[in-house]
């Protein structure tokens, strides 16, 4: 995926999840935060972080979106609208899912909305995919926030492999050059646990590295789970 117009700026301050003041060019913009976790390990005041300029569109409250950010030398995108695409655009062109004769995004199912039903080789299934921006010693972690919504989201998997349907959870590392991909307990013990379960009964875990350029992100390589 590519993004338009991207310029280079400066990080300021975040005063709420929604907004960020970023310097670009020399001068003091409001920027649309695309990612409303916390992120406090990238956006650091006087980092390097990379903005989509919009231009003058009338129907926009800003004219920027923070894009991706420098952490030392990597490069993340956290953008935590673009997962969802990448992956739609690696199930169908990338992956080894052969056969696909279906795909919808945004499928409902029970109580929930999973972010891709497809059906290949006969087979009917669901995947949720999870944007991973968290990163120590290039281990990724997800979530960086509790996320009762994606607990949720794993025990209607269960559910819907229970009914005959495949189903995966699909972690888009926003990142390159990882070692391995882990729940973050620390900060969601459930959330972890209830992985596991899933698991164990039938929810495929399928954790993906990005390319990540200011301009672009592209799904390239599976990286090892460790549950």
């Amino acid at each position: 995926m590519k993004y338009l117009k991207i310029l280079e700026g400066i990080f300021i301050e975040r005063p709420n999840r929604f907004i960020a003041y970023v310097n670009v060019e020399g001068q003091e913009v409001i920027c649309h935060v695309k990612n409303t976790g916390r992120c406090k390990e990238l956006l650091v005041p006087g980092t390097v972080v990379y903005v989509e300029d919009h231009g003058t569109d009338t129907n926009r409250k800003t004219r920027y979106s923070l894009i991706a950010v420098k952490k030392g030398e990597r490069m993340i995108n956290m953008d935590s609208q673009v997962p969802n695409a990448v992956a739609a655009d690696w199930l169908v062109n990338k992956s080894n899912f052969k056969n696909i004769t279906y795909m919808k995004r945004e499928q409902k199912y029970g109580d929930s909305r999973f972010d891709i039903y497809f059906e290949y080789d006969g087979k009917k299934a669901f995947m949720e995919v999870k944007g991973v921006t968290l990163e120590t010693d290039s281990v990724v972690r997800f979530p960086d926030a509790p996320t009762e919504r994606g607990v949720k989201h794993i025990k209607e998997l269960m559910k819907a492999v229970d009914e005959g349907y495949e189903a995966y959870i699909l972690f888009v590392i926003q990142m390159s050059n990882v070692k391995y991909f882990e729940p973050n307990y620390e900060t969601h013990k459930e959330f972890g646990d209830t992985l596991k379960i899933a698991k164990k009964q039938g929810v495929n875990i399928i954790a993906m590295e990005c390319e990540v350029t200011p301009e672009s992100i592209d799904i390239t390589k599976e990286v090892k789970v460790i549950l």
